[in-house]
């Protein structure tokens, strides 16, 4: 169940980006899903406003997915959305990062919609080369990647391990050519990803890997974007949990799909993973 906080949306004054009105569509829907931030969610959703605002010229919403939170995240986001142009607040009573970006991207009407991860761990500077592949129809699938060549990342070796064991993982046993399928800091375009939605399963942690898997197999094309990155200690993610329910998903996925782990890349350009360098403005 959700229930929309209904705000005003329209540009700052200051806003070099293209006006939109709440009966408009955007360019851009970006996505901040969140539980229990409320310590958090002021600073992080202000420098990105601040940041769309000042350097976006594609009209830009930013919608921010409470996940049934029970501190008063709920309340700030409603506070941050009266104040600030262009943002909306979407309540869910259901908790889930899936769950959270498949309601959110499902109602947008945005030519491109994206999410990112609330503490802002992924430099800013890199949005601009996540969406203008999007947006100039060079990709279908644009996702940061801390692995990449050109990726400048910092983090402890714990993490490091995990993640990099857990991608090559998903090379072996599913044949996903990515190099860093859990970075939350992902954006496709509306109308390909719309289709896909519907066929995840997982609500949460796993949503990003089980999407990227349908879009390899449905033969989209996914463009890495090289990132600056900066390890949370704070984060709220259960290491060792996610890490369970994500084998379970990766189980899940071998048994529903003949030729999964088979490791070849389908045979269309349109199927093929590519890096994109850009991630900095032009």
């Amino acid at each position: 169940m959700t229930s929309p906080i209904d705000t005003p949306v329209s540009p700052s004054r200051t806003s070099t980006a293209a006006p939109f009105s709440a009966h408009d569509a955007p360019a851009v829907e970006l996505v901040l899903p969140v539980f229990n931030e409320e310590q958090l969610i002021d600073s992080s959703v202000r420098a990105l406003h601040e940041y769309v605002t000042c350097h976006f010229a594609w009209s830009t919403l930013i919608t921010i997915v409470d996940n049934a939170s029970t501190d008063g995240t709920l309340e700030r986001a409603g506070r941050l959305a009266a104040e600030l142009p262009g943002v909306r607040v979407l309540h869910l009573e259901v908790k889930g990062r899936g769950n959270a970006l498949r309601t959110a991207w499902a109602s947008s009407r945005a030519e491109v919609v994206g999410y990112m991860d609330i503490d802002l761990s992924t430099d800013l500077d890199c949005l601009p080369g996540l969406l203008r592949p999007l947006l100039e129809n060079r990709t279908d699938l644009a996702i940061g990647s801390r692995l990449a060549p050109g990726a400048k990342v910092t983090r402890g070796l714990k993490r490091e391990t995990i993640s990099r064991s857990y991608n090559i993982l998903l090379r072996s046993l599913l044949g996903i050519s990515i190099s860093d399928a859990q970075c939350g800091f992902k954006a496709a375009r509306r109308e390909v990803l719309a289709p896909l939605l519907g066929q995840v399963q997982d609500d949460g942690w796993f949503f990003d890997t089980e999407l990227l898997y349908l879009a390899r197999r449905h033969r989209l094309s996914i463009t890495e974007v090289p990132v600056r990155w900066v390890d949370n200690p704070d984060s709220r993610v259960a290491i060792i949990p996610t890490a369970m329910a994500d084998l379970r998903g990766i189980a899940r996925l071998r048994r529903g799909a003949p030729g999964a782990g088979s490791g070849e890349a389908p045979s269309t350009p349109m199927g093929r993973t590519w890096l994109g360098h850009g991630a900095h403005p032009a």
